[in-house]
């Protein structure tokens, strides 16, 4: 877990292993606080641990910066941007950034954002006012859905299993599900919908 965490602020100016020593104490603070009685997953209560003691890293030692590697990846991030807008007409998705560059979509999404202007928390507003409160989208939620489905989807049986993966990891059509599992679409169907219900209910707990 302290890895995962540790990975979502990698090359973001801070050396490895003190964001791996951040999450560690963050893990054992979750650890001596944990209250297994309330029916919580331990992953559930401590990831959001673990990231609050790595984001207090940042805040002790002051603004995130930006590796050279990310930055000499956005520099090129945005030349391979420019020729995609010439060639199709249009504004680049990530994964046609990520595919054009041949890295990862999250490494292109990342380099994207660097692309973008610096804005001043405390920058002056039209009305005068110097404190601009943004929307910062909570990296931990994301892992910790990631990980709660990992967890949910582990107590189906094999083949229900792949008939996830096929459905929503691969976005085949039930018909070319059944036919991987030598199923007819109809059992695919009435299989998936059981399914996500189960899945939804789990997850809900």
């Amino acid at each position: 877990m302290v890895h995962l965490c540790a990975n979502r602020f990698r090359g973001r100016g801070m050396e490895y292993e003190e964001l791996y020593s951040a999450g560690c104490m963050g893990l054992v603070k979750a650890a001596r606080a944990f209250d297994a009685d309330r029916g919580v997953c331990f992953s559930t209560y401590a990831v959001p641990v673990i990231m609050g003691e790595i984001r207090r890293l940042f805040r002790d030692n002051g603004t995130v910066k930006v590796s050279r590697r990310l930055k000499e990846l956005s520099l090129r991030a945005g030349q391979v941007c420019e020729r995609l807008r010439q060639e199709t007409g249009k504004e680049p998705t990530v994964s046609m950034l990520a595919e054009a560059m041949g890295i990862s979509e999250p490494d292109a999404a990342e380099a994207l954002c660097v692309m973008q202007p610096v804005v001043s928390l405390t920058a002056c507003t039209e009305d005068g006012e110097l404190q601009m409160d943004l929307p910062i989208p909570a990296h931990d939620i994301g892992i910790q859905d990631h990980m709660a489905l990992q967890q949910v989807l582990a107590l189906l049986q094999e083949q229900d299993r792949a008939l996830i993966a096929l459905r929503y990891e691969q976005m085949l059509t039930q018909t070319e599900t059944a036919k991987r599992l030598g199923m007819s679409q109809v059992q695919v169907s009435r299989r998936e919908k059981k399914l996500l219900l189960f899945l939804r209910e789990q997850l809900m707990q």
